[in-house]
């Protein structure tokens, strides 16, 4: 059995991924309290450390010899919605997260963050992320990936920053995307959309025939829920989808008008299997979901990474 240590692990998302791609997680870090329950509630055997990551490290060499150091470090300082500070920003994380790889020297890294870490802006900071990871004994290579090719009914393009030992005589080959298309919004929430037996729900999913934008998380610094700005809301619009606010449950059977989305719809269309349940009232789990790294990106990348672990090898491919 191939083992993880799960770094900023949210409410599960990618540690959800691994899992099925064939990893036991033998430490999970999380701050946030909502997220840690999620965890707990639907995987109670998880060892879950409710602590900032910065605390984590001094207890890092506990796990040494892991094979996989997993994580979803904060995106705002890379994010084009926040100011892009990069190494500036107090919540940039990479620091202490390659103390820890140091601390614990995994077999492979794979980290995930906004597509905004591959703009311009942070070339050189890209490369310094691979000298430093290059000193550690790694070869690194970085993909933008979008969720819609992993069978995910939304955009979501993230990158994923993947690093295998030198030494290892492995090959690491990134998983490429279907060229199948998803199912759309209305094919993959209709039954959801008719729980309550809501008459018009045939005909919304039929007018629902694209898949999603991208689903964000918000902002604990805003009020509650919605499906994001004002751009993404015209989006949902266009597929039939008030996105101003989330629903506490589907639409009744006379319901008229367009339809909010419950946070079941929103993880299913993050690629969330049904019985993955988020703890907390509607905001909190909302949040949880729309940060979320959809499972089956994760997978896809994670079981790369495991057959990669147990074959020949050459070099990673080096992007820019």
């Amino acid at each position: 059995m191939l083992t993880s240590i799960e770094l900023c692990a949210g409410a599960g998302g990618q540690a959800l991924g691994l899992e099925m791609a064939g990893f036991e997680h033998e430490a999970l870090v999380e701050i946030d309290p909502h997220c840690c329950n999620t965890l707990r509630h639907n995987r109670p055997a998880w060892k879950v450390f409710e602590e900032d990551l910065r605390l984590f490290k001094e207890r890092a060499s506990d796990f040494k010899g892991a094979d996989l150091v997993a994580g979803g470090l904060p995106c705002p300082p890379f994010s084009v919605a926040g100011k892009q500070l990069g190494a500036a920003d107090e919540r940039n994380l990479f620091p202490d997260a390659i103390d820890i790889i140091d601390a614990i020297r995994p077999r492979a890294v794979m980290i995930e963050n906004v597509r905004g870490f591959l703009d311009p802006v942070f070339l050189e900071y890209r490369e310094g992320l691979r000298r430093q990871l290059g000193k550690l004994g790694y070869a690194t290579d970085w993909r933008l990936l979008n969720a819609s090719g992993f069978g995910v009914p939304q955009l979501r393009p993230r990158v994923v920053i993947a690093a295998i030992r030198k030494e290892q005589s492995d090959v690491f080959v990134w998983p490429s995307e279907s060229l199948h298309k998803p199912k759309t919004v209305g094919e993959t929430l209709a039954d959801l959309m008719a729980a309550n037996g809501w008459r018009g729900a045939k005909t919304w999913a039929a007018r629902a025939n694209e898949i999603a934008p991208t689903i964000v998380g918000g902002s604990k610094k805003h009020g509650g829920p919605d499906l994001g700005p004002t751009r993404a809301k015209k989006a949902w619009a266009a597929l039939g989808v008030n996105g101003m606010t989330i629903a506490e449950q589907a639409p009744d059977a006379n319901f008229a008008g367009m339809p909010r989305l419950t946070v079941q719809m929103v993880a299913r269309l993050q690629g969330f299997p049904d019985d993955w349940h988020f703890t907390g009232r509607k905001t909190a789990a909302y949040r949880q979901v729309g940060n979320a790294f959809p499972p089956p990106v994760a997978q896809a990348v994670a079981e790369n990474i495991a057959i990669a672990l147990q074959r020949n090898s050459r070099p990673l491919r080096r992007t820019a």
